[in-house]
């Protein structure tokens, strides 16, 4: 391949049949190398192609991270990209990853601060001038909402609603981020929150941001809760548990709600059973990550609950990640400053990894879910809320 410029377009020229063959798959999905459209490619360095087709996705992002080529709009590039993705490529290192998470328990309690380490201890730097002010690092709800601060609130307050929330209960979080929904309850409901969570840097941050509230931060593996609770609450953890563990999860769940309690779960889903997650997600943003599927959710929780409440909002989450990219990039010189182990090659990870993510839920190849949960033979009926 050769490439010649000038300042208002790149012309390249293709020599090798792999070149011409990710050249044709790229052009299946609508996208053009050398193109002049926002989500065409611009590529910077030959070795690209060869890499994405040795390598598939991981060869893509990781050429990406090294500069090998920009693109000036990768959600679109990558919506594009998503709405033919269901064509699955075939390599030694998909079949291996496959018969690896068939094997092993991937999200073991051994394995379980593996994510925390490489992604939730990251950088609370990071994570304040990206988010919203109540430290919200997933979907936010955007029905009647313009920004990403008022979007998260309005979530906030869409879960203590289908939980219905009275003064005095006892609520259990199993997986509580930065404290940001404790907080919320505590505050809106007077409720007390006990909050489960293995982050280090992220229990510092919640212990502080709830100080003078009912709120106890606790770190404790969520195979290890205890005691009963008026309401269960989760949100954005179960991603993080693993197949082999979602039934034991929704046991523990099923434990610690008293029998006339609420359960509400809060998770990206995807309604294909995927025996793992993309490569380059796994080994550089969630190691050992797996989404739950229709399937999953279904079987986890026969004969423990009641599904009350289905609710999917999952092109709200293509807004979100927009939103935090755009925090993200304005915030870049602050970030830099305050965590200088984060350099260049992490900014374009972090980039391509919010708006590839915003790319996958704006092609509905992702959805997220919010679901309520009630014991089954209580006779307890639970009312939907409007939203």
């Amino acid at each position: 391949m050769t490439l010649t410029s000038n300042p208002a377009v790149t012309t390249v020229k293709y020599s090798g049949p792999i070149e011409r063959r990710v050249v044709a798959a790229f052009a299946r999905a609508g996208v053009t190398i050398g193109g002049h459209e926002r989500w065409d490619i611009r590529v910077r360095d030959p070795a690209f192609l060869g890499r994405v087709a040795r390598e598939g996705t991981m060869g893509m992002g990781e050429s990406y991270m090294d500069g090998q080529w920009d693109c000036d709009a990768l959600d679109e590039l990558f919506f594009r990209l998503a709405l033919v993705s269901r064509e699955r490529t075939k390599s030694l290192g998909r079949y291996l990853l496959l018969a690896r998470s068939k094997l092993a328990n991937l999200q073991s309690r051994a394995r379980a601060t593996q994510v925390i380490e490489q992604h939730y201890d990251l950088s609370n730097a990071l994570y304040q001038r990206m988010l919203d002010p109540y430290m919200q690092y997933s979907c936010g709800y955007w029905r009647e909402a313009s920004d990403l601060a008022t979007a998260q609130q309005h979530k906030l307050e869409l879960i203590c609603k289908k939980l219905d929330l009275k003064p005095g209960e006892r609520v259990l979080e199993i997986g509580g981020g930065f404290g940001g929904l404790a907080r919320y309850m505590a505050e809106t409901r007077g409720v007390h929150v006990t909050s489960l969570n293995i982050s280090e840097e992220q229990m510092k941050w919640a212990r502080e941001f709830n100080k003078g509230l009912p709120v106890e931060i606790v770190r404790r593996d969520y195979r290890d809760a205890e005691g009963q609770y008026d309401k269960v609450v989760s949100i954005a953890m179960i991603e993080a548990v693993g197949r082999k563990n979602y039934r034991q999860f929704m046991e523990v769940c099923h434990r610690c709600l008293k029998d006339d309690g609420v359960f509400l779960l809060h998770t990206i889903g995807d309604s294909i059973e995927r025996p793992y997650a993309d490569r380059w997600i796994l080994k550089y943003i969630f190691p050992n990550g797996q989404i739950p599927s229709t399937q999953d959710i279904a079987s986890s929780t026969d004969r423990l609950f009641v599904l009350e409440d289905w609710h999917n909002f999952g092109p709200d989450y293509d807004k979100t990640l927009v939103a935090w990219n755009a925090n993200f990039e304005a915030s870049w010189a602050e970030i830099k400053r305050e965590t200088p182990s984060l350099d260049e090659r992490f900014r374009r990870m972090w980039r391509y990894y919010l708006l590839m993510s915003a790319g996958s839920f704006r092609a509905r190849n992702l959805q997220l879910w919010q679901m309520v949960f009630t014991k089954t033979r209580t006779g307890t009926l639970w009312r939907r809320p409007n939203y």
